[in-house]
C-alpha cells in the first residue's frame, strides 16, 4: 500500500522560500512519478510540479516556472519541492502524489489528475504567503 507523507508548509512573507518534503513508502521509488498540486480556498485544485523519479525529467506549471523546483532524493524515497520568490497567491494546500511512471506523457504535459494517482497525502501541507 502506498503511504505518503508531506511536510514543510508554513507562514511566510512575500519574496521569502520554503521546501516541502513528500516522504514515500509502500512502493519502489523509481517506478514512479510524483506530483506536488496545491488547492486554494474557493479555488480549482492546480497541477504545481511533477518528476518522473527514474530519470528526472520534471514539469512545472507555467505560474511557477522559474521559482520552484522539483528534486527528488531517491536513497530517502523523498521529493522536494524548492519554493523561491513566494507570492501572496502562491497560498494554498500543496499535496503529493504518486503516479504510474507509464503515465509520463500525460504528466510532463500537467495532467495531474485524482484518477491517475495511486495515493496522495490527504491532507495538504499549508502555505501562507504575506504581502
Amino acid at each position: 500500500e502506498v503511504q505518503l507523507q508531506a511536510s514543510g508548509g508554513g507562514l511566510v512573507q512575500a519574496g521569502g522560500s520554503l521546501r516541502l518534503s513528500c516522504v514515500i513508502s509502500g512502493v519502489t521509488f523509481n517506478d514512479y512519478a510524483i506530483g506536488w498540486f496545491r488547492q486554494a480556498p474557493g479555488k480549482e485544485r492546480e497541477g504545481v510540479s511533477c518528476i518522473i523519479n527514474a530519470d528526472g525529467r520534471t514539469w512545472y506549471a507555467d505560474s511557477v516556472k522559474g521559482r520552484f523546483t522539483i528534486t527528488s532524493d531517491n536513497a530517502k524515497n523523498t521529493v522536494f519541492l524548492q519554493m523561491n520568490s513566494l507570492k501572496p497567491e502562491d497560498t494554498a494546500a500543496y499535496t503529493c502524489a504518486v503516479y504510474p511512471s507509464e503515465l509520463d506523457q500525460l504528466l510532463l504535459r500537467g495532467a495531474l489528475i485524482p484518477s491517475l494517482e495511486l495515493g496522495a497525502w490527504g491532507q495538504g501541507t499549508l502555505v501562507t504567503v504575506s504581502s
